[in-house]
């Protein structure tokens, strides 16, 4: 039998290219209606430039996302409530479904809380998700805000990026008192009530100030419908508005990587946002939703029903506002009382209206301000696409972990009523125990932390020049013992030594060459002084010298082992991580 060796018509030659197959009439009514778009809008370049973003894969960047998919969440929550919610404190006698409160006068709008939980179809679960959601909105926006602070995430160019991030924490904690503030039951009524106890302590117009607020003397009739426009219209616009110029400022801007093996402050290893990274994020939404759709199905929360209408006569002292609010009201109970005075007419509470006026703005504007702080005490005005590990920032780790442990002692202060009732012990001992606390433990948790990093970045200097410890003795004819140590992989070695060398800022001259004293003399020497504090007891990476004497020290051993395979591995190891280093 024979093969015939006769080339098809349709056959390719050398050199040819594969005819492509004709689009099919969805492709080609969707490339239509593209091209329509595109001719009126030109969107097709930038949405083609964003379409193939490059972002880096790493978990602790879900914490962003979490945030952002919490708050959607809350929009489509929010807009199912607004159906039915009534944002009205006018007076009407409850006839729902909820026997206990039968007959019971109550304000319109948490007779319409109690509707949406008891009578309108899966009302209580999408409440619950509203709240759950609101909930891990701002905890995942604290975490996020927590890694950007941590790695160094906030330096030159994303400064601006950081004062929308600290702003956006600021006004999601106002969005969630005014929205547990809405159905006006017993336990938000008591909120808006001390609420009103903060605001008259403003000095001079503190009163106007509630007046206004309130449309009256408290509680007026106004403040629930304000509450109201501001939660579901203004605050959201902010958000979305603060939200969308946050993501865009992303987008303009490469993205921050972890360091590793070919990634540098020029590229961005990852994936596109088409197809990969697009199709991930969904995914990872419907689990956001799911999880918090689950979690509203299983855990009660905020139950309006058993704390009843509000009235001020039965307020209890187990009243908690939600734990975001827990730190100011811990401030409170902690201010002694003496710091309220009289003069001129007036009183000035001191011993509220710091905790309750000053402290949360004064947060987040310390926040907001600490970028461009640490730039002007470091002097480092490059730009930085590489996070930094936290061990190697020892210093602003230490003032993060600072930080925290003095929000836990508020936040903890703010149920010393509940810890003196439930372990037997005096309010008043709680409350000095924690005022001692509040200027004793942060202290001791920056040093613990700058220590333990100061430590780990010793350890990582040892790793690089010493490797690792590998139990393995060998005796030398002299009758000396040496260990074994195994230099890592050259990919590993190099996270340990990619970190820049740093050191205190050197004081200029007070005077110049003509010896005139030169004016910004005392601002030079504030700030090498806050240079040291950074950077005095820096442990710096290891240097290719140091690297080569540490290999040429170990030779004695490596001779002794003779050409054992391993050994010649990991020498070629070593010259390549000194080549990184270089």
């Amino acid at each position: 039998m024979s093969t015939s060796t006769a080339r098809p018509a349709d056959a390719l030659r050398d050199g040819d290219s594969a005819p492509q197959a004709p689009p099919s009439a969805a492709a080609k009514k969707i490339g239509g209606v593209a091209g329509w778009v595109d001719d009126r809008t030109g969107a097709a370049k930038p949405v083609g430039y964003l379409m193939k973003k490059v972002f880096p894969d790493h978990w602790s960047f879900m914490l962003g996302e979490i945030a952002m998919y919490s708050m959607i969440i809350c929009l489509i929550t929010g807009a199912f409530l607004t159906f039915w919610f009534v944002p009205s404190a006018g007076h009407t006698i409850y006839d729902g479904s909820y026997v206990p409160l039968r007959g019971v006068a109550m304000s319109e709008a948490y007779k319409s809380t109690l509707d949406i939980s008891f009578d309108i179809k899966g009302g209580l679960v999408i409440r619950q998700i509203h709240h759950w959601a609101a909930l891990m909105f701002i905890v995942a926006l604290t975490v996020h805000m927590f890694r950007v602070f941590f790695t160094g995430a906030f330096r030159k160019p994303r400064e601006i990026n950081w004062v929308i991030g600290s702003v956006l924490a600021l006004l999601a904690i106002i969005e969630g008192f005014a929205g547990y503030s809405l159905p006006d039951d017993l336990l938000s009524g008591t909120g808006i009530r001390a609420m009103a106890g903060f605001v008259q302590t403003a000095p001079v117009i503190g009163s106007y100030l509630v007046y206004g607020i309130f449309g009256g003397p408290f509680p007026g009739e106004m403040i629930i419908p304000r509450l109201y426009s501001a939660h579901v219209l203004l605050i959201p616009a902010i958000l979305i508005g603060l939200f969308t110029a946050h993501i865009g400022l992303v987008f303009v801007q490469k993205h921050t990587q972890f360091p590793g093996p070919g990634r540098t402050n020029e590229n961005v290893v990852g994936y596109p946002v088409m197809p990969v990274y697009a199709a991930k994020a969904g995914g990872f939404f419907f689990i956001v939703f799911g999880v918090i759709a689950l979690i509203s199905a299983l855990v009660q929360i905020n139950p309006v029903w058993a704390y009843g209408p509000y009235d001020p006569s039965p307020v209890t002292a187990g009243s908690q506002p939600d734990w975001y609010m827990g730190f100011a009201d811990g401030a409170l109970r902690l201010l002694p009382g003496w710091l309220e005075f009289h003069f001129w007419g007036f009183t000035l509470s001191l011993n509220i209206a710091l905790g309750a006026l000053v402290l949360l703005p004064l947060v987040y504007t310390v926040l907001g301000i600490y970028p461009f702080v640490e730039r002007w005490v470091t002097g480092d005005e490059r730009e930085h696409h590489l996070l930094d590990r936290p061990r190697n920032a020892p210093t602003r780790t230490a003032i993060g972990m600072a930080g925290i442990t003095a929000y836990t002692v508020f936040m903890f202060a703010a149920g010393n009523d509940i810890m003196a009732i439930k372990l037997g012990m005096s309010i008043n001992d709680i409350t000095w125990f924690f005022r001692i606390g509040l200027f004793v433990l942060p202290p001791i948790a920056f040093w613990v932390t700058k220590r333990i990093c100061l430590s780990l970045q010793r350890r990582d200097r040892d790793t690089v020049l010493h490797g690792r410890e590998s139990g393995t003795i060998i005796r030398t004819p002299g009758g000396r013992f040496f260990e074994r140590h195994e230099a890592g992989l050259p990919e590993e070695q190099w996270v340990l030594v990619q970190h820049d060398a740093v050191s205190p800022l050197q004081l200029e001259a007070e005077v110049d060459e003509h010896g005139v004293a030169r004016p910004a003399h005392r601002k030079d020497k504030v700030r090498a002084a806050l240079s040291r504090f950074y950077f005095s007891d820096a442990v710096n990476p290891v240097t290719p010298a140091e690297l080569a004497a540490a290999h040429h020290h170990g030779h004695e051993t490596e001779a002794i082992e003779g050409t054992h395979a391993a050994e010649i591995e990991t020498g070629s190891r070593d010259d390549d991580l000194v080549r990184r280093i270089e």
